[in-house]
């Protein structure tokens, strides 16, 4: 599948406007757009972040998507989006372990890499990240996002709450260490997010 990933920042005392276009209106659009197979919004409160992803069966869905969520946009996020960035993506990898849920946590990787390495890193991930993460406690699922032109991805490992979250940071560490230095990636960003929906369809 193929994700588009919007991410703004602004006033955090505007968060829940914002929060609530999207969880309505926004999700109104999208499920109306061809090839539509479900979205993620994700939140951090106390900085003011928010992270929506949507998934498309095509490359080709995503892009006829395009036109209209890019005229919706600036709506959506008024009056909170002081900033709002626009990333496409292929989903390599996505290993759901149990269904997400409101309240939960995401934990954000975001890595840069040479475009020569993309299938190392993809085949890394796969042999590194799943079988090492997919017995931590409370773990929904995990998935690797990748710009293979750019040489840029972003690791998702999400759980079913905070506290699950909290939980694995020493047992996760190691982890991104050794896929670093096997797929010869940078890390260059670490985020957590409070999970606000997550839904995505496979059939």
């Amino acid at each position: 599948m193929f994700v588009r990933a919007v991410y703004a920042t602004g006033d955090p005392a505007l968060l829940d406007t914002a929060v609530r276009s999207v969880n309505s209106e926004g999700r109104d659009l999208l499920e109306e757009r061809p090839g539509y197979r479900g979205a993620g919004v994700f939140a951090d409160r106390e900085l003011g972040k928010l992270l929506t992803v949507s998934w498309w069966e095509s490359e080709e869905a995503r892009h006829n998507s395009d036109e209209v969520m890019r005229e919706r946009r600036a709506a959506l996020l008024e009056p909170f989006a002081g900033t709002v960035s626009v990333a496409n993506y292929e989903a390599a990898v996505f290993h759901q372990v149990m269904h997400p849920r409101q309240g939960g946590g995401l934990r954000v990787t975001r890595m840069e890499f040479d475009p020569r390495d993309a299938d190392l890193v993809v085949d890394t991930f796969r042999a590194t990240v799943v079988p090492r993460t997919e017995a931590l406690p409370g773990l929904a699922g995990v998935s690797l996002l990748i710009d293979r032109e750019r040489g840029r991805a972003m690791g998702g490992t999400l759980f079913v709450d905070r506290a699950s979250l909290a939980a694995s940071r020493a047992a996760v560490a190691p982890v991104r260490h050794e896929v670093s230095a096997k797929a010869h990636v940078d890390v260059v960003g670490l985020e957590e997010l409070e999970v606000v929906h997550a839904d995505v369809r496979f059939e």
